[in-house]
């Protein structure tokens, strides 16, 4: 299925031309699109397979990189659009992690008209909420939900590789040798509030299948830059390994830039659903 052209067309066609003007097509086109389908198709797996398959299931095929620190603290659990992460919040649930995921509220022009569309968001969204045994706390508006979650020494997931017009306040960092912009205000509440902060992310074995967790613990930070370099410094290192396992290459134009902070308050606004 992977091979096949038509499936996922614009998409497929749109994140190519993308990194191809950005230089991060190392193979041929052909591979490169197959590649991106399949950890697609595999994503999007992953939800089926969570409602059909046991811990046994995850056991068997998911090998983990490090281990989840900070059970029964307030925390922030961060990973970015890369690679797939449904089994990744099962296995911090499963670990007595407590996340509690921040996601777009379902809704707007994207769900006009696509009814099978707005029903799978809305059940993937539902996966989240069993995987991780806790409500998704939904924004806009959600900042009250994130400070209720840190009250109750439970942890705040979110995916936070999102274009820099989708937040009001950013920091800059360096991406594939870029200047961007990226959210600045859970890197600051991390050290105002002495959070401690954790990485994690999922790739694939495009051959076996198999998923390999890597859990990052970077423990408590003094400094917002360190931190937010730090964290992305995961990003830019997936990104020069798998970049065809990115989901957003389409939406690059509004990530790769950089701009001058601006106020507000980020988790006020929409952000990119994982």
């Amino acid at each position: 299925m992977a091979r096949w052209r038509w499936l996922y067309r614009d998409a497929c066609e749109a994140a190519l031309f993308q990194a191809e003007l950005r230089g991060w097509v190392n193979c041929s086109a052909d591979d490169w699109l197959a590649e991106r389908r399949l950890v697609t198709l595999l994503d999007h797996a992953d939800h089926y397979l969570f409602r059909t398959r046991s811990q046994a299931w995850m056991r068997r095929h998911v090998k983990a990189e490090g281990v989840w620190e900070g059970i029964g603290k307030a925390g922030l659990l961060l990973t970015f659009h890369w690679g797939a992460g449904m089994w990744a919040l099962c296995h911090a649930s499963a670990a007595g992690m407590r996340g509690n995921m921040v996601l777009a509220a379902p809704g707007g022009r994207d769900f006009i008209g696509r009814w099978i569309f707005g029903r799978y968001v809305r059940a993937r969204m539902r996966s989240v909420e069993m995987a991780l045994d806790r409500p998704v706390v939904f924004v806009p508006g959600g900042m009250q939900g994130v400070r209720q979650a840190l009250r109750r020494d439970e942890q705040v997931v979110v995916v936070i590789d999102v274009p820099e017009d989708q937040v009001s306040i950013t920091r800059t960092t360096t991406v594939l040798g870029q200047p961007v912009s990226v959210p600045a205000v859970l890197p600051q509440m991390a050290v105002d509030r002495s959070l401690p902060t954790t990485v994690f992310y999922m790739g694939i074995d495009l051959q076996s299948g198999q998923r390999t967790l890597r859990i990052a613990p970077l423990g408590e930070s003094k400094d917002p830059q360190d931190l937010t370099d730090k964290i992305f410094a995961y990003f830019d290192e997936l990104l020069r390994k798998q970049p065809a396992a990115w989901h957003l290459w389409a939406e690059a134009p509004r990530f790769f830039r950089a701009r001058a902070d601006g106020g507000g308050n980020p988790m006020e606004k929409k952000v990119m659903n994982p």
